[in-house]
């Protein structure tokens, strides 16, 4: 029976040649021998992908209520402190003022990190074919806790919020997350065997949920008792620990090239003959088809989820530090529902229809946002988007099974390169669109990312119904034969 396409997120045939046993969380090759310490109980870069993911959750929620906070003083605008957010308040003009500022801001911030971890991702990504994997993500950990230190300093002394487009440039240059999430399946690619890696990879799927519910709970309390200092400390100490975990405790999986270099031509030119290359006949249509579903679905979730905090914090919602964390939760819970879906819908559906099922669940959920004015219509919102996150390891499964064992390197590179991608892209679009439509419709960005996604819905059936049938004229075929 052939195994499905999930199996295939990261697969990567291992050549007869190089058939070793498993020692521990490693794989020791015939021409490769151990490296001289192990992780215990086969866990190796969970922490790393929870401890990142945990901080980023963090900050995220806390940042954007931070510019709130800074520019509702810089136009005189009480908000939420005052007790003067309410259904009234939701013509008040500086408030509308205070929301396109920090929409802008947050437009312009991200613009600048993501533009350029854009660039650095795509370095960093094909380099660790050559240089290791541990480097990969060493260095962006460490980036993302300058950034958090920066943050610090801005919110010590109240420097300009300017300060914070110098944090996210920081953490542009090592890779930011993205590279983190490629280094993460790169290494999951490396140490599991074929009947392994679909558990292991839904380890890695389940921390990103796991991290984000907990931060997302733990920051909205923290910030009520204590204010945004005290948090962001903590985001700097996880980056700190996910750093020094790998270079304690995580073993290389690659043996590294003295002469790799980082400023190279040719791992961008890996990339342009991925998508170039037409062999076998088809292939290159469906790739282009399948990545750019991918970006569509991907930057309507980044999009969206910029927006989420500001329609919370304003009227007519007008939520608190507490209620945003939950809320935050409860759309991160949905990473661990989605992925207990996929696991079921499986048995009875190919994954095509899977990922249709995935999409239908943030389309309706993000209709039922777009119109929320209460608090129980806002989380009936997020419990219909329990699936939301079933299409993209569909995505990841079809794009790794359209290309050879040996350029799965290269793939996850491009899939990084187009992650970052789309987060400037949805930065842009979702960011400037807010502020444009609050005149005539509050919720009309997530109304909009629903009718988006109404493409990638399009593609991925029509793609499925070929699939299905060129596999019924290959299985004629064979009989014929």
């Amino acid at each position: 029976m052939e195994e499905s396409d999930t199996t295939a997120i990261l697969a990567e045939e291992s050549e007869s040649g190089d058939s070793g046993k498993v020692c521990c969380c490693f794989k020791v090759t015939q021409n490769k021998p151990p490296p001289p310490c192990s992780c215990p109980f086969s866990v190796t870069v969970e922490p790393v992908m929870f401890l990142s993911t945990f901080s980023i959750a963090l900050q995220m929620p806390l940042y954007t209520q931070y510019l709130w906070d800074r520019l509702s003083e810089d136009v005189g605008y009480n908000g939420t402190k005052g007790g003067g957010c309410n259904a009234s308040t939701v013509h008040d003009p500086l408030q509308k003022e205070v929301e396109t500022l920090t929409a802008h801001w947050n437009l312009y911030i991200n613009l600048g990190g993501f533009l350029i971890g854009l660039i650095m991702v795509t370095l960093l990504g094909s380099w660790s074919d050559r240089a290791g994997r541990r480097l990969v993500l060493i260095i962006p950990s460490l980036g993302l806790a300058v950034q958090a230190a920066v943050y610090l300093i801005v919110m010590y002394l109240k420097l300009p919020v300017f300060w914070f487009l110098i944090g996210r440039i920081c953490s542009g240059l090592s890779g930011d997350f993205n590279a983190i999430l490629a280094g993460c399946f790169a290494y999951v690619a490396d140490t599991s065997g074929r009947g392994s890696r679909t558990f292991r990879v839904a380890i890695l799927e389940a921390c990103l949920g796991l991290a984000g519910m907990f931060a997302s709970i733990l920051g909205g309390q923290w910030r009520r008792a204590q204010g945004y200092i005290n948090p962001f400390w903590l985001v700097l100490a996880t980056n700190l620990a996910a750093a020094f975990y790998t270079y304690l405790f995580v073993p290389e999986t690659v043996t590294p090239d003295p002469g790799a270099k980082l400023l190279s031509t040719s791992h961008h030119r890996a990339v342009y003959r991925l998508y170039k290359s037409d062999t076998p006949e088809g292939h290159r249509t469906k790739l282009w088809f399948y990545t750019l579903c991918f970006f569509l679905v991907v930057s309507v979730h980044m999009g969206c989820s910029d927006l989420y905090v500001l329609y919370e914090l304003s009227a007519p919602l007008c939520w608190g530090p507490e209620l945003i964390g939950y809320g935050s939760a409860a759309k991160n819970l949905a990473y661990l529902t989605s992925l207990m879906g996929l696991r079921a819908m499986q048995c009875c559906l190919e994954d095509s229809w899977v990922a249709l099922v995935g999409l239908t669940s943030n389309i309706v959920g993000l209709i039922v946002i777009s119109v929320a004015d209460t608090t129980a219509l806002m989380f009936t919102g997020y419990g219909l988007c329990f699936l939301f996150m079933a299409s993209t390891p569909v995505l990841r499964s079809k794009l790794s099974k359209l290309v050879d064992p040996s350029e799965q390197g290269a793939l996850f590179a491009s899939v990084a390169c187009v992650e970052g991608l789309c987060s400037l892209v949805s930065s842009g679009v979702f960011n400037s669109l807010y502020p444009a439509t609050l005149h005539f419709m509050k919720g009309f960005p997530f109304l909009f990312g629903a009718v988006i996604l109404l493409i990638p819905a399009g593609i991925i059936g029509g793609l499925g119904c070929q699939e299905k049938r060129e596999s019924r004229t290959n299985g004629e075929g064979s009989v014929i034969s």
